[in-house]
């Protein structure tokens, strides 16, 4: 007869060994963003998170988890580890930049990965299976639009790139295509890499190369920070106008409250980290088709509608 300690050990046994089969039948979805280095990372950081925390107490079977790496080279690295430790049925990335992390991920995608790339699109688009981020060339166009209206048609400009990637050209494809045969000049138009401190330095610079500016573009609310306090610092007054585009709280409130400066901005939200996480979930449990590319409308925020954006308590 076995012995009542024998049973005991052996059921607890039979139970590990299901806890175990348990966790590595999980469906495991890496999510790779960058760290929170600027605002808008920041609210992508933030929603991620909150992705995880619903989803894995949401979902027995699925677990998510959350890597950000401050740099290309540190987000390869987190990929390479992360698909070395375990199989992985989803990766949902926003690139730190596009080109660096193109190759990484299709030698992921190669392993059988279902693939989601968030905003910074890759350079081969045959690599992802789901696409999903703001009109980046609405954020461009619809800004370039509104200067257009507000200047007259004429004017010169100065305009702040963010950082080498895909989102950074089409927002300024749209920008330049828009303008495109009236009688805005572009005078200048450099990289301060979508930070702050940065774009208050390249500001400086053209401040003192160009005596007189209508408008400046930075494509990104944490740039057009720095630009504001530029202008503020320098005393000019020739400048019209300041926009940027993401939809920062500041910068919405600055809206709400009629700067004459920024008196418009457009929307780009970070939490459409927490639509693709939760668009790729869907597809791995839910059996949902969600294949394809989705593009978040990016309408001018006025005055008129500016509330309907602005969320205080939010990180961004």
């Amino acid at each position: 007869m076995l012995s009542r300690k024998w049973i005991a050990a052996a059921a607890l046994g039979s139970l590990l060994l299901a806890g175990q089969a348990m966790a590595q039948d999980k469906k495991v979805v890496a999510v790779s963003i960058p760290a929170a280095d600027h605002g808008w990372t920041a609210g992508v950081v933030y929603h991620a998170q909150q992705a995880a925390k619903e989803i894995n107490a949401a979902f027995p079977g699925v677990e998510v988890v959350v890597k950000t790496s401050p740099s290309a080279a540190e987000q390869v690295s987190a990929l390479e580890d992360l698909s070395a430790s375990r199989k992985l049925d989803a990766l949902v990335i926003l690139p730190y930049s596009s080109e660096e992390l193109t190759q990484p991920v299709k030698a992921i995608k190669g392993a059988g990965t279902f693939i989601t790339v968030v905003d910074r699109g890759l350079t081969d688009s045959s690599i992802q299976d789901l696409y999903l981020a703001g009109d980046n060339i609405a954020v461009g166009s619809n800004t370039a639009k509104f200067m257009i209206d507000k200047l007259g048609g004429k004017g010169d400009l100065v305009v702040l790139r963010g950082i080498p990637t895909v989102i950074d050209d089409e927002r300024i494809k749209g920008f330049e295509d828009t303008i495109k045969g009236t009688g805005l000049k572009v005078l200048d138009l450099q990289y301060a890499h979508w930070n702050s401190d940065e774009a208050f330095k390249l500001m400086q610079d053209y401040l003192a190369k160009y005596p007189h500016i209508d408008a400046v573009w930075a494509n990104d609310d944490d740039m057009l920070l720095g630009v504001l306090e530029a202008v503020k610092q320098s005393g000019r007054t020739d400048i019209k106008l300041a926009l940027g585009g993401n939809g920062m709280k500041d910068i919405v409130k600055k809206v709400i409250d009629g700067d004459a400066m920024t008196p418009v901005e457009t929307p780009y939200p970070p939490s459409m980290i927490k639509t693709a996480i939760y668009m790729t979930v869907a597809n791995l449990i839910g059996q949902a088709p969600v294949r394809g590319t989705v593009k978040l409308d990016a309408p001018l925020i006025t005055q008129a509608n500016a509330k309907e954006y602005y969320f205080p308590d939010s990180p961004f």
